[in-house]
């Protein structure tokens, strides 16, 4: 298990997270979020997650508020 920073949340059910000691913040969708809904998560709150693999690259699943 990860944990990072919600970096930035979208309208449309997904957002970004960022990662220390990485220059790219990852993806997560709404579909991966577990003991939370994506209304209530905010900009800057603490996440636990995995990265799993897409087709269009790294993402985190099983996202988790901490």
């Amino acid at each position: 298990m990860q944990q990072g920073i919600v970096a930035k949340k979208t309208d449309k059910g997904f957002g970004f997270i960022k990662r220390d000691g990485e220059e790219k913040d990852l993806f997560f969708h709404s579909n991966e979020l577990q003991n939370i809904a994506f209304d209530e998560l905010q900009e800057g709150d603490t996440v636990s997650f995995e990265v799993g693999d897409s087709p269009k690259g790294p993402n985190a699943v099983s996202v988790n508020k901490v």
